[in-house]
């Protein structure tokens, strides 16, 4: 496998977000899966996660082959909660480049960002009629522990997730 680096996405890279949700959105529609729509998010969405929060590079040989944005708070899906989690969203791989195992590597580096800034738990959520991604989630160490029936996603529509959760290794000292 090629060695994945991991860098914060800056302005310049809103249109390879954009390639890559598009790129990720179509290789669902073709698998069946309906939970994302090419077309439905553009560079300005990528701007306001960059300004509100993080989003992450995945890059092999010099190519952008995966991303996904780390959030610090999800009141839409979770609800108000205290700050002991980080959480992922637009988990994405670029199937037709990223090397065997980019998204769990993506998965890996996302619980260290969280885990970093002390906080114990990695959580994210899937469409509830997703059963393909919750199984991979499942198999990644998450464990579902609720469901949303009504979550807004700002699109106009309010929609069932599944949440999960993983539970992070969490160093008591910084430098450790």
């Amino acid at each position: 496998m090629h060695d994945l680096h991991f860098r914060l996405a800056a302005e310049a890279d809103a249109p390879v977000l954009v390639r890559l949700r598009d790129d990720a959105a179509h290789w669902m529609q073709h698998n069946g899966i309906a939970q994302w729509k090419p077309g439905e998010m553009a560079e300005d969405h990528f701007l306001r996660r960059m300004a509100d929060g993080e989003v992450w590079l995945a890059e092999a040989d010099g190519r952008a082959v995966g991303a996904w944005e780390l959030w610090w708070d999800d009141e839409p899906a979770w609800g108000p909660q205290p700050p002991v989690a980080g959480y992922v969203h637009r988990l994405m791989v670029d199937r037709a480049s990223a090397p065997r195992g980019s998204g769990r590597a993506m998965l890996a580096a996302a619980e260290r960002r969280i885990a970093e800034a002390g906080r114990a738990y990695c959580r994210l959520d899937c469409v509830s009629t997703n059963a393909r991604l919750r199984a991979y989630y499942e198999d990644a160490g998450y464990a579902v522990v609720g469901e949303q029936p009504l979550k807004d996603g700002g699109k106009g529509s309010k929609y069932a997730v599944t949440l999960l959760e993983k539970r992070l290794v969490v160093s008591a000292d910084p430098m450790s």
